[in-house]
């Protein structure tokens, strides 16, 4: 029989092509909109990731807001001590971290440490020598800042090459360029320290975060610790992970620890981690409610076949089919019309979601980027489908079960 139920769902579909047709372009649509939507704003959370990371770093280590009469100590796997160190005695509250050489090893000592870059941040006026403009300087070692960044990849005019040979050099942020009409060989001056520096722009970056171009410049951690009067001392140390995703656990850690300040990347962008949250999740119910439109129409449509058909389904009882024999010709049907849609929306969505990334865009806002960026992930995919499967399998099942209940006896003497 269930070859026969089978062969009978397909005629019954091929019947009604119409009303089918609807259903299953509103499957289709459904499962397309929502792997589109998904990819879109996954895409974006994961190059605001990506450029976090490759910005900041995956840790953070700050200020030291503890008293510490014992030691500074890095525990291995079994408990072994790997190494201490003692504070100054009766130091309170220091802005930045205190013996930066000491802190520097006692990190390099948790594991899964990619690199650590010492840096030192202050706020100054770059005057270009028409314009001024307030910017957030970071005072860096190239060296170690590579290990912890993409500063590589985010330079876009000029070379680090140049910065490296040359203390007196600077890289600008690409809004701080644009804002002071500066290119790179200009020559600028920072302001606001115990004296002003004259330096020469070696290269500008974009790391594609607005905050972040608008703001920040590098300079030679030397040369900012004299600007800014702190010889001993620097603000952070930006630290670079193998598996970011462990930043949570490792910065609990160094946290008891190391007596400073530690904030992990999660921490630190938390709003923007719950915003794309809610985004994605406000997205899947939007589009959700296509397929679930998709579902009542299924339903509305075998609701009516089951009336029409009822005298039909009385026969084949009769000749045989038993209840849930009757109720599978109505579910094969939703069966054969949900994976034709599902086909068809992943082949549709896949093609709408490389054709919206191949579109040239220049983006600037928020973030910064020249097409819109997706996230190829195939659990949008299975979510997608387990949505309109799941709407689609009980707007069948409804009137499945009805048919199942048609009493042929009943339904033959009503109808001679």
């Amino acid at each position: 029989m269930n070859r026969l139920t089978l062969e009978l769902a397909l005629r019954y579909v091929l019947g009604r092509k119409r009303s089918m047709s609807m259903s299953l372009l509103g499957i289709t649509f459904g499962i397309a909109f929502f792997v589109v939507t998904q990819a879109q704003t996954s895409g974006f959370e994961v190059f605001f990731i990506r450029t976090i990371l490759g910005t900041n770093g995956a840790i953070r280590v700050s200020d030291k807001f503890q008293d510490m009469d014992g030691t500074v100590r890095t525990i291995d796997k079994e408990g072994k001590l790997l190494f201490t160190f003692k504070s100054r005695e009766g130091s309170r509250y220091i802005e930045g971290t205190d013996s930066p050489n000491h802190l520097r090893r006692a990190i390099s000592g948790f594991d899964g440490i990619l690199g650590i870059s010492e840096i030192l941040e202050g706020n100054a006026i770059l005057d270009s020598g028409t314009r001024s403009y307030t910017i957030s300087y970071n005072g860096i070692r190239l060296k170690d800042h590579v290990s912890v960044s993409d500063i590589e990849s985010q330079i876009v005019s000029g070379d680090l090459s140049t910065f490296n040979a040359d203390q007196m050099s600077v890289l600008v942020g690409s809004r701080v360029a644009e804002r002071l009409m500066i290119e790179s060989g200009d020559r600028v001056t920072l302001k606001g320290g115990t004296g002003n520096l004259k330096l020469r722009v070696a290269g500008i970056f974009e790391t594609g975060v607005s905050q972040i171009d608008k703001n920040r410049i590098y300079i030679h951690l030397d040369k900012a610790k004299e600007f800014s009067g702190r010889r001993f001392s620097g603000s952070f140390f930006q630290i670079g992970m193998l598996n970011p995703d462990r930043a949570e656990e490792v910065a609990a850690q160094m946290q008891l620890t190391l007596g400073h300040r530690v904030v992990s990347w999660q921490e630190r962008e938390k709003v923007w981690l719950d915003v794309f949250k809610a985004l994605r999740i406000s997205s899947a119910i939007t589009v959700s409610s296509i397929l679930l439109l998709s579902g009542l129409g299924i339903f509305n449509v075998f609701a009516i076949m089951v009336i029409e058909k009822t005298r039909d389904i009385a026969i084949l009882r009769s000749m045989g089919f038993s209840s849930l024999d009757a109720s599978f010709v109505f579910l094969w049907q939703g069966v054969i019309v949900l994976i034709i849609g599902i086909f068809s929306g992943s082949v549709l969505g896949a093609l709408a979601t490389y054709t919206i990334s191949s579109i040239p865009l220049r983006i600037r806002g928020i973030f910064s980027t020249d097409s819109f960026v997706v996230n190829w992930d195939y659990y949008h995919y299975i979510w997608a489908i387990l949505i309109a499967g799941v709407f689609v399998l009980i707007a069948s099942w409804i009137p499945a079960r009805r048919a199942g209940g048609i009493e042929p006896a009943k339904i033959i003497r009503e109808t001679m």
